[in-house]
């Protein structure tokens, strides 16, 4: 999975160009699963959907196609089949990310929360992920484990709803977590920055494991 990340870094490197980016690794990995989604996207759609102006949406694509993993016609850009084994490759650790409302140890007013496959051995105490999702403005990142069939706090194991069972029950049937899984959720007062910063925290999870 590092090579896949480092793919994601090429993107978004210069290569000898000036030019300073506006888009990083988890717009690239957001531009991919959007992509995968739809099929053939069109510039407008990066823009709303990536948060990105035109400028750095022509940019993106440009950088995805000189990586060998986009094309575009009249109908917009679409994944190659390179483009499709990284994403689907990607896929097979981030399975499933999901929206979490408020609750006792969820203080933000839009949390995002992403599932990572079996990556529960390369979790520490949680700070690593929370320092990564902060750098994209996130207000705060929990990272949890599943396991014994619990949802649990890294280093400690302590359980993470105790007194919370809707939350927890929300969480598990959305994300579908199996033993030693990892869940990092990130908060910000707004969706995108909750979405792209959790993406960041377990990308950068992936690239280190």
């Amino acid at each position: 999975m590092r090579k896949n990340i480092q793919i994601l870094q090429d993107i978004v490197s210069r290569k000898g160009s000036s030019k300073v980016l506006t888009f990083s690794i988890p717009h690239v990995f957001k531009a991919l699963q959007l992509l995968d989604k739809e099929g053939f996207v069109s510039r407008a759609t990066f823009a709303k959907e990536i948060h990105l102006g035109e400028g750095a949406v022509k940019t993106l694509i440009l950088h995805l196609k000189k990586a060998g993993i986009a094309e575009s016609t009249k109908s917009g850009t679409f994944l190659t089949e390179k483009g499709k084994k990284l994403t689907n490759q990607i896929k097979n650790t981030i399975t499933k990310e999901c929206k979490v409302k408020k609750s006792s140890i969820i203080q933000g007013k839009y949390n995002h929360a992403i599932l990572l496959k079996k990556y529960s051995k390369m979790i520490k105490t949680g700070i690593e992920q929370r320092d990564y999702a902060i750098l994209y403005g996130s207000s705060g990142c929990t990272t949890m484990i599943y396991k014994n069939e619990k949802l649990v706090f890294p280093g400690n194991e302590r359980e993470c709803f105790p007194r919370d069972a809707k939350t927890k029950k929300y969480i598990i049937e959305n994300l579908c977590p199996h033993e030693e899984d990892v869940i990092i959720i990130s908060s910000s007062d707004d969706p995108f920055v909750a979405e792209i910063s959790a993406k960041n925290a377990a990308l950068w999870t992936i690239a280190i494991g």
